[in-house]
């Protein structure tokens, strides 16, 4: 079998078997595409079909290959953390746009967003906590393979830091938490990834109730929490952020212009 048969074989959007194709055979994407005529050795050409028959059957890409990229980072992941999102970036670019020298990154999983802003904040003292010891292991590994120094917590959410006036306090604090609702239709397309990381209550305001009503006593003086939230939950986080006690409550798009971003300060 040559690239071009196994390219139309697969059975898969043209794009996603390039990508498995060149991690089947080793062979770059541009060579994939430049050699249509070269033949397959048997090796890659029994790969690629366990690969092509593994997203057929709706297996996220990154999952087979076992990486991703976010922020201009590779990241490795598997099924004990969720795939990180384009959208989340904005969490990132909004986080850069602060002043800080401390941050802490609610719900870490792969190390995603903490890794992006430690790389592009090297000074700032990073903190990231993750409920699962299995995330919190890829997301160890994601930081010596990138040469990161975070401090990784085991815990849910706040719980690391102590309560009240022994409270720890962070200049910023960012979290891209659960914020699927349960029984939403959409979890069938999502059935490979960490149900944990995505659902989170009735209406998917749970983590995020849970995360602002605790924030208040871990945000230093004039710093900024800063969340991801779901499509139509805008409104609901700023009434949360605001309720907390919270200032400057506003709301960020991304790309798509879907309202993502709910913020406030202390």
């Amino acid at each position: 079998m040559t690239v071009a048969e196994a390219l139309r074989s697969g059975g898969i959007e043209p794009r996603e078997a390039r990508l498995l194709l060149a991690a089947a055979t080793g062979f770059s994407e541009a060579a994939v595409l430049a050699f249509p005529e070269r033949a397959l050795p048997a090796e890659a050409e029994a790969r690629f079909a366990d690969f092509t028959g593994r997203r057929r059957r709706g297996e996220p890409v990154a999952y087979i290959l076992g990486r991703q990229e976010f922020y201009g980072l590779p990241l490795t992941v598997n099924p004990s953390v969720l795939i990180p999102r384009p959208e989340t970036e904005l969490l990132v670019e909004l986080a850069l746009q602060r002043d800080f020298s401390s941050v802490v990154d609610l719900g870490t999983g792969s190390g995603a967003l903490a890794l992006a802003i430690k790389k592009h904040r090297p000074n700032a003292r990073v903190v990231a906590v993750e409920a699962s010891a299995a995330a919190l292991e890829v997301a160890k590994r994601n930081g010596i393979a990138l040469g990161l120094e975070i401090e990784w917590r085991h815990g849910l959410w706040f719980g690391p830091f102590g309560r009240e006036e022994k409270a720890e306090r962070f200049d910023l604090v960012v979290s891209n938490p659960p914020y699927v609702a349960a029984g939403d239709p959409h979890l069938a397309e999502l059935r490979f990834e960490p149900l944990k990381a995505l659902v989170s209550g009735t209406d998917g305001l749970d983590a995020i109730r849970e995360v602002v009503s605790a924030a208040p006593a871990h945000l230093a003086d004039g710093a900024w929490l800063l969340l991801e939230h779901g499509i139509g939950q805008d409104l609901a986080v700023r009434n949360l952020l605001g309720q907390a006690g919270l200032e400057e409550v506003r709301t960020w798009p991304d790309l798509a212009g879907i309202p993502r971003v709910s913020g406030a300060r202390r």
